[in-house]
């Protein structure tokens, strides 16, 4: 998809919904499982991601990812090692492949928590809608190798060291808008 696209849409739904310019914005595209990071306007990066297993879905216990205008609410894991899980969002003190097999098949959470809360009532936000209720987040994954096509429960995952780098660029209350089409 074109970038200038992509930033269109985001700027149109921004001012829709009043919110304030920030600096940083967040594009995700479901359909190419693609994140995209502008900077001051400007497209700065690209990352793959992989989205939900399930079809696109706003409503609770979907386990699909949910579409429109987020911001983001939370910052979790700063201060942990690459490859951290977390449950509960809280760090367990191991990281992945520190877990047994049984464990490891899993997709778990690990290395950096961004949390998500939607902008648009009804939409994303209230009721059983509510992205924030859901627990979604951008996080990264002990399974990269399916980093690119769905594979989530809901979640934006990354590699550990694509979200590494997106925490320590993205500041809270950045926009995240996600595109299902």
């Amino acid at each position: 998809m074109d970038e200038k696209i992509l930033y269109e849409s985001l700027r149109e739904k921004i001012e829709v919904l009043g919110v304030a310019r920030p600096e940083i914005e967040l594009v995700a595209s479901i359909p190419e499982q693609r994140l995209w990071l502008f900077a001051n306007g400007k497209s700065y990066k690209h990352y793959s991601m992989s989205s939900s297993k399930r079809s696109p879905s706003c409503r609770e216990n979907s386990l699909g990812t949910p579409w429109g205008l987020h911001e983001v609410c939370g910052k979790i894991g700063g201060d942990t090692p690459e490859g951290m899980v977390f449950k509960g969002r809280q760090p367990t003190g191991q990281r992945y492949w520190e877990y047994p097999d049984e464990e490891q098949a899993k997709n778990l959470i690990t290395s950096r928590i961004l949390r998500l809360r939607g902008l648009e009532q009804g939409l994303n936000a209230g009721g059983s809608c509510d992205t924030f209720d859901r627990y979604i987040y951008i996080h990264g994954t002990n399974h990269e190798e399916d980093i690119g096509k769905p594979a989530s429960s809901g979640c934006l995952q990354l590699t550990n060291a694509d979200v590494i780098e997106l925490f320590d660029l993205v500041p809270e209350n950045s926009p995240v808008l996600i595109l299902k089409d």
